[in-house]
């Protein structure tokens, strides 16, 4: 298959070509279509390799960027073999994909979202020849891994944690997701200044209904969106629904999403005799999510702590900040590090009371309700995601600018490839010299 133009510049189209890999349900991962649509919109061409969401792969394009099924599923279970079989099934179709692309349609940047990290090595020939790859660090898979499976043993984890150093040596840049899960990478002995920070920051495309008009419905509604999973508490979630359905007059939680504990929230509600008052939604594709999310009175996060919440900043969070919904969240590491009291209401996490507390008393509160989200705008602002001199924006204007610079042969047609190698110095050395100068965010 080559890349077609779709949204490049229009005096080279060639140049600025893009490949993505992530093993994730395309359609419905916010992070990683922001980034490749966003990277459309700025004039590069994206493909984009996914594993199939239905019985047979296809290839299709979405919002200019060109979305390559592989043949295999992204496995949901909680079997380690069978997860770890999907992992290199993928790994291994992505490589011979990765490397056909790179030949037959000239790209000049991959860009591999985790997990895992070991999806560099899909890369790894494009990368020996001078392709610039970029690991981006949705989750440290340490963390992810010790959370997930609640027992590791240091064996398991010191060799996840040398998978880690050697997937960030491999590629030329590390994209981390917030401060403090850079400063944990940095820890580990990946080096800083390869580093950038890169915040996501939704673009709800669909017509989103004003906020005061959902206003006028009796119902208030709580939200809670995204993967369905025991570390991330929404089973706590429903505990607190028993108390606040008495406490808030017709108060209702709305689940939306998928995940492997998705089938334990229902019979749950049940049990606990709250069906009426829980309302399960199917998972909801990134560009329909701001019309599903905008109805709701309040957004809330409830995040177990473990290792991996402590790093995490989760998206659901900047969803609700962005549409201007009131958020609840936990006391974890990471939403302390961005969110003052005044941006957010917050309980202890894992602690039910301190989350039914929290929820009554910003019901009670319609001056704190109205007040909070623009309160929590300073959020956005200091931390915009499109700034061209910085974040992701920046980091692909230098990749690209500067390599073209660099390697006039490299333009174009790239017929020249073997030119470098006469300046006795890799593409690569140079412009990791010149990346440096990057400003860290």
């Amino acid at each position: 298959m080559s890349l077609k133009s779709t949204g490049g510049s229009k005096s080279d189209p060639t140049s600025k070509r893009v490949c993505m890999i992530a093993y994730t349900h395309y359609r419905f991962d916010g992070r990683v279509r922001l980034e490749a649509e966003s990277l459309v919109t700025w004039g590069y061409n994206v493909v984009f390799l996914v594993p199939k969401a239905k019985e047979t792969p296809t290839t299709y394009t979405l919002e200019g960027v060109t979305v390559q099924e592989l043949n295999v599923g992204k496995y949901g279970g909680k079997n380690k073999i069978s997860y770890l079989l999907s992992y290199v099934t993928f790994l291994i179709l992505a490589f011979l994909a990765c490397t056909r692309l790179f030949f037959q349609s000239k790209i000049k940047v991959i860009h591999i979202h985790n997990m895992p990290d070991v999806l560099v090595f899909a890369a790894i020939i494009p990368r020996i020849v001078g392709c610039k790859l970029v690991l981006d660090l949705h989750d440290t898979v340490p963390e992810t891994y010790e959370a997930k499976f609640e027992k590791a043993s240091r064996v398991v984890l010191f060799f996840l944690r040398l998978e880690e150093r050697i997937c960030c040596a491999v590629a030329n840049r590390i994209i981390c997701v917030n401060h403090p899960q850079r400063d944990a990478v940095i820890n580990r002995g990946v080096k800083a200044e390869k580093i950038s920070t890169v915040i996501t920051m939704p673009k709800f495309t669909s017509a989103v209904p004003s906020r005061e008009a959902s206003q006028q419905d009796q119902p208030f509604r709580m939200v809670n969106h995204g993967t369905m999973s025991k570390r991330l508490g929404n089973d706590l979630i429903i505990e607190a629904t028993v108390k606040l359905v008495k406490a808030i007059p017709g108060f209702e939680l709305h689940i939306i999403g998928g995940g492997d504990n998705l089938d334990q929230l229902a019979p749950m509600s049940r049990a606990l005799g709250i069906e009426k008052a829980v309302h399960f939604h199917a998972r909801v594709p990134w560009d329909e999510l701001g019309k599903k999310l905008s109805i709701m009175d309040v957004g809330i996060v409830a995040n177990r702590v473990n290792v991996a919440t402590k790093l995490m900043l989760p998206s659901k969070l900047i969803d609700y900040v962005v549409l201007g919904i009131p958020a609840i969240v936990p006391r974890l590491q990471a939403i302390e590090y961005y969110f003052s009291e005044t941006m957010v209401s917050y309980f202890d996490a894992e602690d039910i009371d301190s989350m039914v507390a929290a929820t009554v008393a910003l019901y009670q509160d319609k001056e704190r309700r109205e007040q909070q989200p623009v309160h929590a705008r300073k959020f956005l602002e200091e931390n915009r995601w499109d700034d061209p001199n910085k974040g992701l924006r920046g980091l692909y204007d230098i990749l690209f600018k500067r390599r073209m610079q660099d390697f006039p042969d490299l333009k174009g047609d790239d017929s020249n490839r073997d030119a470098w190698r006469d300046s006795g110095k890799t593409p690569d050395r140079i412009e990791d010299d010149k990346l440096r100068g990057l400003e860290k965010v």
